[in-house]
């Protein structure tokens, strides 16, 4: 199969402009091999899925979507129930969807030309409330490192994140969570809990290392009450999905959970800022078609 019809949903703040250049050279070299290429700006994630939705309304129309892991989510809004095949161009502070996508990009050539002819495959996402999730929903300690990384003038680099979950970190206190897990009630006195789809969050950090994306489920993963000392070596294990096997952290497969905290907590997912819980995480399966997944 050749693609032939492409429509890029662009957010030109991501990557601090990096993403409008970045899909400058791609469309020359998709225009290149022959390809037609519309190029559109969101002025949000609410646009972005609406440019999406648009865009899959076109019979054999491909939807790519040029930014961080937050326009990933808006445009898979777009794409649910429709055949549209959706393609990441990742141009963002994180990118970590991107990096469970099999598609060469160090060549803008070679990149235009696997998003041309690589084949897609049906993959899950979570719904977050009515929010689309293609990566992670996380509650606690990380998503206020989130916070603080889009408050602070820090570097726009996956390390970003680590920095500001450090800084998050000397202040922080455990919080006491109340989970429903598909169905069965349990409490957690912990640092946080994330609803992983994807494998990576918080650039390039691998917090739910056996996730996958095409199982019908999501991964549920959750540090309890560690302190300040036993919480440095967990965020540096987290690197290469090690931190799993240490003492006060759980994973397991689940197909729903909600979370409620015992005091206000942030809600993250893919990146961006979630209302306050208590919130529903649940998996739809094979709802979207992923480009090299």
């Amino acid at each position: 199969m050749i693609r032939e019809t492409f429509t890029a949903v662009v957010n030109p703040a991501a990557g601090s402009g990096a993403a409008a250049a970045t899909m400058i050279g791609l469309a020359r070299a998709l225009r290149e091999t022959g390809a037609r290429v519309q190029v559109t700006y969101s002025r949000g994630l609410a646009h972005a899925t609406e440019l999406a939705a648009a865009a899959a309304a076109t019979d054999g129309e491909t939807v790519l979507a040029v930014g961080g892991d937050g326009i990933v989510g808006a445009v898979a809004a777009g794409l649910l129930g429709t055949q549209a095949e959706l393609g990441v161009v990742p141009a963002g502070r994180g990118n970590d969807l991107a990096r469970a996508v099999r598609i060469p990009r160090d060549d803008v050539a070679e990149f235009a030309a696997a998003l041309r002819e690589s084949p897609s495959r049906p993959v899950d996402v979570a719904m977050a409330g009515e929010r689309v999730v293609i990566g992670s929903v996380c509650a606690g300690l990380d998503a206020a490192a989130n916070d603080a990384a889009n408050r602070w003038r820090l570097p726009r680099k996956p390390i970003a994140y680590q920095i500001a979950a450090v800084g998050v970190l000397a202040r922080w206190k455990p919080i006491t969570y109340e989970l429903t897990v598909d169905g069965v009630s349990e409490q957690l006195r912990g640092n946080t809990v994330v609803v992983a789809n994807c494998k990576w969050y918080g650039g390039a950090l691998q917090i739910a290392p056996s996730a996958v994306l095409d199982d019908g489920l999501l991964d549920l993963v959750t540090i309890g009450d560690l302190n300040r000392r036993r919480l440095v070596p967990v965020l540096t294990a987290m690197r290469r999905g090690a931190h799993v096997t240490m003492p006060g952290i759980t994973s397991r497969p689940i197909r729903e959970v909600t979370i409620a905290t015992d005091r206000p907590t942030p809600f993250y997912a893919d990146g961006e800022r979630l209302p306050s819980g208590p919130l529903t995480v649940r998996v739809r399966p094979s709802a979207l078609r992923l480009i090299g997944a």
